[in-house]
């Protein structure tokens, strides 16, 4: 008895630690989906900033999955706001730089 008592009050405790995170997220001005992509972004941000510091030695599909994956990140770094991730914007700078790059490499070999 004493133990579904206890499992009964943790859920209610979770339940509504889950409710205060959704509404401090509404509070702010984002979605919990945005707010989600955001996170599985941020560590294909690290990903994509190891593969940053080596893109003069990708190959031609290497590059292109290395665009398409940017691109991704760059969405959803956009839709939440930047104090969220001030810690991570030297990353985000060295991606971009890189995705610029890329990008003028591939246009440069295509004409």
């Amino acid at each position: 008895m004493e133990l579904m008592t206890i499992i009964y009050i943790l859920s209610f405790i979770i339940f509504g630690l889950v409710i205060y995170s959704v509404m401090q997220l509404k509070l702010a001005g984002l979605n919990v989906k945005d707010f989600w992509s955001f996170i599985e972004a941020n560590q294909v941000l690290d990903k994509l900033y190891a593969f940053s510091k080596k893109y003069k030695k990708m190959s031609a599909q290497e590059q292109i999955i290395f665009l398409m994956e940017a691109e991704k990140v760059f969405n959803a770094f956009d839709k939440v706001p930047k104090i969220i991730w001030e810690e991570e914007y030297n990353k985000y700078e060295d991606v971009l730089d890189t995705y610029k790059d890329i990008k003028v490499l591939r246009w440069a070999s295509s004409n």
